[in-house]
């Protein structure tokens, strides 16, 4: 097999490994809930990473795929071939502890990993920036989580808002599915596209390639709904129906605005500071803050010892293949 089409799969594995860690956590928090049956939510997610790039483009898959490290020729391809493997690896472990961590860091720290082995030029102010919107990500989340609580709290018992918690559900789902095929889910798009050669764009890509992507996305959440659910579902916080819309709003609004800016932002740690945000509304006895303490070490973990992996490999695949 020749070194593009085994880098090829390699970005197919990686679109499945998002779903698994990705679309299962996006899933888990609204499960609970009536006004969206498990399949609808299913498809819904799998339409908005196919369809929401033709709507409100690719900035955050050029990032990843240009701005961070160049691919040029066999040493890209290898370089991107460690960088994937080694965000799979990383993150495919500690979801199997159950703990949903950042599959953007870790991809950050791939891809600046085996860019520094492989001796190409990376970009540190891309690096930079993408850190510091994954660090403001959650704590925005927070913020926004408990003010919206906050808020409905103020609204009285017969407040349309506050009764109709299923047409909620669907206006915050769909909100959410947006804003993740907006920014995360072209994490996909961008290892794809640089594995096939292409520009990280719709025209280059192409439909049938997002289809693809959507439906390797969504085999992988149904594969990790069952192992993230308790910890999405209940673990940090105890969920009830209205936290789970605040949760989906909050999470959305804001990696929807750093969409704008083409900065990569993982959603699982939008909807954990979310869900953090309306368990401090309510009584900081709520959260059950041993489990988000993992979590949020996992996140601190990640990117550094996929940097330290993927540098080690890229500097070995380098020195041994030239």
């Amino acid at each position: 097999m020749e070194l593009q089409q085994v880098v090829v799969v390699v970005a197919w594995v990686f679109a499945l490994v998002t779903g698994v860690n990705d679309g299962a956590a996006m899933l888990s928090i609204g499960l609970r809930l009536p006004g969206i049956p498990p399949w609808g939510a299913l498809l819904t997610m799998g339409a908005a990473v196919a369809i929401t790039p033709l709507v409100l483009g690719t900035a955050v898959a050029t990032t990843l795929s240009q701005r961070l490290v160049t691919f040029d020729g066999d040493a890209g391809l290898r370089a991107l071939l460690v960088a994937v493997a080694t965000a799979v690896a990383t993150t495919s472990m500690l979801a199997r502890r159950g703990l949903p961590t950042s599959l953007t860091l870790a991809l950050v720290g791939g891809i600046t990993g085996a860019g520094l082995g492989a001796g190409a030029a990376v970009s540190w102010s891309t690096v930079a920036f993408v850190l510091v919107m994954g660090l403001v990500a959650p704590m925005v989340g927070m913020g926004a989580g408990w003010l919206l609580y906050v808020a409905a709290a103020t609204l009285p018992p017969s407040s349309p808002l506050r009764r109709r918690i299923p047409p909620g559900h669907l206006v915050g789902f769909g909100l959410q599915c947006l804003a993740y095929g907006s920014n995360d889910a072209q994490k996909m798009l961008a290892i794809v596209a640089v594995a096939l050669g292409t520009e990280a764009t719709v025209a280059g890509l192409g439909i049938p390639a997002l289809a693809a992507i959507a439906v390797t996305f969504m085999m992988g959440t149904v594969v990790g709904l069952p192992r993230l659910a308790a910890t999405m579902g209940g673990g940090v916080v105890p969920l009830e129906a209205p936290a789970v819309v605040i949760t989906e709003v909050a999470s959305a609004g804001v990696v929807l605005a750093t969409s704008a800016v083409g900065a990569p932002v993982s959603m699982t740690q939008a909807i954990t500071g979310a869900m953090v945000g309306t368990g401090l509304s309510r009584s900081r006895g709520r959260i059950r803050w041993e489990e988000a303490a993992r979590i949020a070490a996992a996140w601190v973990v990640t990117l550094p010892v996929a940097l330290l992996v993927a540098l080690a490999l890229a500097a070995f695949v380098s020195t041994t293949l030239g």
